[in-house]
């Protein structure tokens, strides 16, 4: 199969999937920030009565506390999250459900209190996370790959390849944070570097097969090297994400509600991660090796200086 020959259709593909996730992203509140950004409080309750969501966000708004967010975990289990409450909020807010939701008792399985300095510290520490873990394996794959021509352009093409998933997965969380108020917090952070490495690790399987082929064929035009070296290794790769998507989905099912999150960040990573593998890091070193991102960048100016 000509992958190369396919690499235009790849990045228009590609450019479609991203572009609602940034529309989304820009619309307030986008990417809806959990109370491990924004500071606030979170608590477990569980009821002895029959008690429904829609009852309990009611109470929540009757009681001073209208921008809780409420999830069911199990029956007559919820998750709230709320602006950030003292001692006395807290009790008060105990008393009232119980007294008005449900007579026979209820039960506090959790409590936490997250400042916005905690906070904002949180979101420095990711952003400092995000960019070292996107330095070193630019400058690993930069040394990994020194012994072919243009090393430099391998570590480039990874990063283009993990910016890609990132942004994919983040747009769809900002889709779903303005479609169904999906918030994220620390664990989505996690998940996102998870998804990195395996991003990362997909790409370079790919690449090591390339750099074998480029030294075993010198001769060869490099399209011909990158369409043999995915068709190598793309059966490895495909049947490395089923495994792996099988067992997110059995998590997903069978697994906790606290780390559904993390689970879903990690499906949808793994998916974009095979792809981009295939379809945009390899794809990215053809077309710089051919012009194609240089002939797109001086298109304009070029045609303006014709009609001129």
């Amino acid at each position: 199969m000509n992958f190369v020959g396919l690499r235009g259709w790849f990045f228009i593909f590609s450019a479609l999937v991203i572009l609602p996730g940034i529309v989304f992203l820009i619309i307030a509140p986008g990417l809806r920030q959990g109370i491990d950004f924004t500071g606030g409080s979170t608590l477990t309750l569980e009821f002895s009565d029959p008690v429904n969501q829609t009852d309990l966000r009611a109470e929540f708004a009757n009681l001073g506390h209208s921008d809780a967010t409420v999830q069911q975990l199990e029956d007559n289990v919820f998750f709230i999250r709320t602006k950030e409450l003292d001692e006395v909020a807290r009790v008060a807010v105990l008393a009232g459900t119980e007294r008005n939701l449900s007579p026979n008792g209820v039960q506090q399985l959790s409590f936490d209190l997250v400042s916005p300095v905690v906070a904002g510290e949180t979101i420095l520490n990711a952003i400092y996370a995000i960019l070292a873990a996107a330095v070193g394996i630019f400058l690993y794959v930069w040394w990994a790959f020194r012994n072919v021509p243009s090393p430099f352009r391998y570590g480039a093409a990874a990063i283009i390849a993990l910016l890609h998933d990132a942004m994919i997965v983040i747009g769809i969380f900002s889709i779903l944070g303005v479609l169904i108020e999906m918030e994220v917090g620390t664990m989505f952070l996690v998940a996102i570097l998870t998804v990195i490495g395996y991003s990362v690790n997909d790409t370079i399987v790919v690449f090591d097969r390339i750099r074998e082929n480029v030294l075993t064929f010198p001769n060869r035009e490099l399209s011909e090297v990158v369409n043999l070296s995915i068709s190598e290794t793309i059966g490895r790769s495909l049947n490395t994400s089923v495994t792996l998507l099988i067992t997110l989905m059995a998590l997903m099912l069978f697994g906790g509600s606290t780390i559904r999150e993390f689970l879903l960040v990690l499906l949808i990573g793994v998916v974009v991660g095979t792809y981009s593998s295939i379809a945009i890091a390899s794809q990215a070193l053809i077309s710089w090796e051919y012009g194609d991102f240089k002939r797109v960048i001086l298109r304009r100016p070029v045609e303006a200086s014709v009609s001129s």
